[in-house]
């Protein structure tokens, strides 16, 4: 008897597939149906993690069952390659990003082979190539000449220390994540693009993706933030000026007893210059530059605020009340002003109370409108409506619609991200790039200092350009994009990545888009993915593909956890795929990832899990050697024995379990469990004396098969030993036998005055009459019944008898 090696197994089938080109896909084959399973890309960092692993086991599983199905499975791979942790490493190591990056990817390649994924590497991308940011760069000056991308000025994250600007995710707990040094906001010009053109489509869309979790959508629809409301505007006492509010309550409109405005609105600077509350505002806004977003509108924060002298006119009544600046209020968010009505707002409430501002009640208890002018006495509801009409007669405002959704600022201060492709000009101002000018390459003669403005404007080659429109010298943006820009549209270049002359070819996207099911981890239920999805609607808008939403199914797996907590390094948790592997082998790791927990939920790493999932192994394995002679042989089935039904019922019972399970619900535990019981079967029935070779041969099929898709090293390797040519994952899934499933026998209960006292064995088509008798034959039942008086008997087919004694 053969024994189980993983090690020389999986490395001999690795090179087969490597070899024969497995799973290369032939995009262009219109035979069969395409399914297009799609794992999100990882970020090149060096190493795998069982994050990795859980992740891109699941895909492979779904992949290699669409296959066996008879789909043409489109299942690629590439890296979300430019980011901040390569340039950290050029900084700190003195080592070039992009010889970083691609030793990681080189590595991280080598490994990802090592599980066996079932990957089309032809089709491979890297985000930070010059072949594929320089399709990045064209979709950004598409983006510009329809209006979707725009120049602004923003307050954005400054250190003072490192004197560079700092993207939200390097800002922790207020401060550098570098250098600690507490964190200021300027004002600096940014690059943004208008993700709210489509806030709209992006909520109303959420309703056609029947295969998101509702978790996920819901997520989505509270980033977008859809609320009808009014915006009201208000004249400031003394000037010329205006300030606009949007509220959600405009029937609150004549209880504002005072305003307030974001610390950072344009208008505040210019109303206390000269006054003696200039310096105490000035000195408040410093202090709001360094607080971060999150820290000034959480609801534990103390709410600060400052009279800056001036007032406003209430439209409604003509009232005039103070106008505030708080740090509650963001220059980006809304219109950067609230309208406060302490007596129906707890935070607004709040602040009054510390202020001693004047609190009006204009909605009693009742939900009936007082101190409202024409109003009272009107019903709140019916007052929304009116006082908006009111407003819009007074040409003071209008019925609106507001998004919590803000435009998306892709501007970054650093070296490794895609150049953006415009270039400034003292003669023709913001010019965008020709196309036949990309890529604009990233330029090596730069210094990595952790310093100062970007690595970019340190090269003299990158900076100096030629205006594209009139010819004259001009300067280069030294700005890159947001890595997510990268990855919002990775997934069309994979149906067409030997692409040279557009970023994808609009009928082969068409065609197999969209993504028939998306993987990856809930911590990108809202970013990327809506990002994602701005880009297709974008796309959909300017011409270059036909459907609207990139991703039709949608899973999010939970986190592997040890000892409760997520594996991290400073917790001293990690467990290392490469260890597991090398004592294990690899279909054992993608056995217990898949077996441990639902896919939807966290996992908890259990080393006797572990050793439990190779036990397993080992034991398939040696039930497979043991059979293979007789699995190879033809026969026929002939007489079945009642254990020879049995056994058929429950191969049959297995596959048809399993195949549900991945066909509909990701049930890879359950379909694994059952995988299991039917080994334990098949072991009982081997020992028969009246075993059924043929019964033998369909087990062992069974088994091989549905194996294959989890643990597909071994899969492969089984499949040779029972005499089976080329590879498994070429052949059809296996259809189960319905007439196997139809029992001849079904085992029924026997009750005495409702209490279980045996069991017996009836034929399933076995009248009501016959199974009253059969029960009160049974010798067990007749001793329990004996000297009582029967009143009734109760038959229920199939299930059970009931004898009623007294």
């Amino acid at each position: 008897m053969s024994v189980y090696k993983p090690n020389e197994v999986e490395a001999k089938w690795q090179k087969t597939w490597e070899e024969n080109n497995q799973y290369k896909t032939d995009t262009n084959d219109t035979t069969k149906p395409k399914y297009y399973a799609l794992e999100m890309f990882p970020y090149p960092s060096g190493k795998l993690h069982m994050g990795h692993v859980r992740n891109y086991s699941i895909g492979d599983v779904v992949a290699r069952f669409k296959k066996m199905q008879g789909y043409n499975v489109l299942h690629p791979m590439g890296w979300d390659s430019f980011g901040l942790p390569a340039e950290n490493a050029a900084i700190k190591h003195g080592i070039h990003p992009d010889k970083w990056t691609m030793e990681n990817i080189e590595d991280m390649r080598k490994q990802f082979k090592t599980l066996g994924l079932s990957f089309d590497w032809d089709r491979e991308v890297a985000t930070s190539t010059p072949e594929y940011y320089k399709f990045t760069q064209e979709i950004f000056l598409k983006f510009l000449e329809h209006g979707l991308a725009y120049k602004k000025k923003s307050f954005v994250n400054w250190c003072p220390s490192c004197e560079t600007v700092l993207a939200n995710e390097q800002v922790v707990q207020g401060a550098c994540e570098r250098c600690d040094s507490i964190v200021i906001k300027k004002d600096l010009e940014q690059w943004y693009f208008k993700t709210t053109h489509f806030a709209e489509e992006l909520l109303q869309d959420l309703d056609t993706l029947d295969g998101w979790p509702e978790k996920v959508k819901t997520m989505q629809k509270n980033w977008i933030g859809k609320s009808t409301g009014a915006e009201i505007t208000f004249d400031i006492d003394g000037s010329d000026k205006t300030i606009t509010v949007f509220t959600t309550r405009p029937d609150t409109v004549y209880g504002v007893s005072y305003m307030v405005l974001a610390p950072e609105h344009e208008l505040v600077k210019e109303l206390v210059a000269g006054t003696e509350y200039e310096e105490a505002v000035d000195a408040f806004v410093s202090k709001m530059h360094t607080m971060t977003e999150i820290e000034r509108t959480s609801s534990d924060v103390e709410k600060e605020g400052l009279f800056i002298g001036k007032h406003v006119i209430n439209p409604v009544n003509g009232e005039k009340v103070q106008l505030w600046i708080a740090n509650y209020v963001l220059a980006d968010y809304g219109t950067g002003a609230v309208m406060a009505v302490p007596a129906h707002d707890e935070r607004d409430g709040e602040f009054a109370a510390k202020y001693e501002l004047p609190v009006v009640e204009v909605i009693n208890e009742e939900n009936v409108m007082v101190n409202s002018g024409e109003f009272n006495g009107m019903e709140a509801s019916k007052a929304f409506e009116a006082i908006i009409e009111k407003i819009e007669e007074m040409g003071r405002g209008k019925k609106t619609v507001n998004y919590r959704l803000r435009d998306w600022l892709l501007s970054r201060q650093r070296y490794w991200g895609c150049p953006i492709p415009v270039v400034y000009c003292d003669e023709c101002g913001i010019v965008p790039e020709k196309k036949e000018n990309l890529p604009i390459l990233l330029p090596t003669d730069v210094e990595f200092t952790g310093k100062g403005e970007s690595p970019l404007t340190t090269s003299k080659t990158f900076m100096d350009a030629t205006c594209p429109c009139c010819g004259k010298p001009a300067r280069r943006e030294v700005d890159t994009m947001d890595t997510f820009v990268d990855s919002s549209w990775y997934y069309l270049r994979y149906i067409d990545p030997k692409n040279t002359e557009e970023p994808f070819n609009k009928e082969a996207v068409n065609n197999w888009m969209p993504v028939d099911q998306y993987i990856g981890g809930v911590e990108h239920a809202i970013l990327h993915l809506l990002y994602s999805r701005f880009f297709v609607k974008a796309f959909n808008e300017m011409g270059m593909l036909d459907f609207k939403e990139p991703f039709k199914n949608l899973l999010t797996q939970g986190m592997v956890l040890k000892d409760g907590a997520k594996m991290s390094k400073s917790k001293g948790n990690v467990v290392a795929p490469s260890e597991i592997i090398k004592e294990y082998g690899v279909d054992t790791a993608r056995l217990f990832v898949l077996f441990a927990a639902p896919p939807e939920r966290d996992l908890e790493w259990s080393d006797q899990g572990v050793e439990g999932c190779f036990r397993f192994l080992n034991r398939v394995y040696r039930l497979i050697d043991e059979l293979a002679d007789v699995a190879k042989n033809n026969v026929s089935l002939g007489e079945l024995t009642k254990e020879d039904k049995a056994m058929r019922y429950t191969i049959n019972a297995t596959l048809k379990k399993v195949t549900e399970d991945l066909n509909e619900k990701f049930g890879f535990n359950t379909a694994i469990s059952a995988l299991m019981e039917l080994v334990n079967e098949m072991y009982k029935y081997k020992e028969l004396e009246t075993r059924n070779d043929a019964v033998i041969k369909e087990g062992v099929d069974t088994i091989v098969t549905i194996l294959s898709p989890f643990a597909p090293h071994i899969g492969e390797e089984l499949w040779a030993m029972i005499g089976k040519e080329g590879s498994i994952f070429d052949i059809s899934w296996p259809e189960y036998d319905e007439t196997a499933l139809v029992k001849d026998e079904v085992e029924i209960v026997v009750q005495v005055n409702g209490k279980v006292r045996g069991k017996l064995s009836v034929a399933t088509n076995i009248s009501r009459e016959d199974m009253e008798k059969v029960a009160m034959e049974d010798e067990k039942i007749k001793a329990l019944v004996e000297g009582k008086t029967v009143v009734k008997v109760i038959a229920v087919p199939k299930k059970l008898v009931n004898i009623v004694v007294k």
